[in-house]
């Protein structure tokens, strides 16, 4: 198994006045067996798995869309089911290879587009390639199969924020309180 490790820079240069003090260090994420070499999402990485194949599902739709706008001038107009459910599916089999695992706060998190939080640190390192892929690959598939595509199509049109209430929030999702308290919990 082949992991990459990405350092991420907050900065170019020493920030002033760190006089001596201007040295940064980082280390990678301490992964455990089951981060490693498990088949599944680890459970405390779900929600945010979750998230990133909600914002990627909205984006390609989102794309999608735009594109049949530009070629009609008539203004608004839906994806057929044909187009939307072969939209759904490149999203779900994209490499996802812009995603990894970071600890932020002495927490490991998955991080990539659709998933940045508060403040990030000046300097940390990023494990990609590995299981990620994969893992997200497989999530991704397992909603269209949970939910449907025309359920997750019309989410898509509320918003960014109802395909995620609707893959992530409720009461069973992962990123339900409960799934939360079990997360603060590890």
């Amino acid at each position: 198994m082949r992991l990459s490790l990405l350092l991420l820079l907050g900065a170019w240069a020493v920030p002033e006045g760190l006089g001596d003090q201007g040295f940064l260090s980082a280390t990678a994420p301490q992964l455990d067996e089951e981060e490693k070499y498990s088949a599944h999402m680890p459970t405390h990485l779900r929600c945010d798995a979750c998230r990133a194949i909600a914002y990627q599902i909205w984006q390609h739709l989102a794309k999608a869309e735009a594109k049949l706008h530009a070629s009609d001038s008539r203004g608004q107009q839906e994806l057929s089911e044909s187009e939307y459910t072969d939209v759904l599916d490149r999203s779900c089999s994209q490499n996802w290879k812009n995603y990894g695992v970071r600890e932020v706060n002495q927490m490991k998190r998955l991080i990539g587009p659709g998933l940045s939080e508060g403040s990030e640190p000046s300097i940390s390192v990023m494990v990609t390639g590995g299981p990620w892929p994969n893992r997200l690959s497989r999530m991704c598939l397992q909603y269209l199969g949970d939910f449907g595509e025309d359920e997750i199509y019309e989410a898509h049109q509320q918003g960014r924020e109802a395909v995620e209430a609707l893959l992530c929030g409720d009461t069973q999702g992962p990123c339900s309180a409960e799934a939360s308290i079990m997360r603060e919990e590890l």
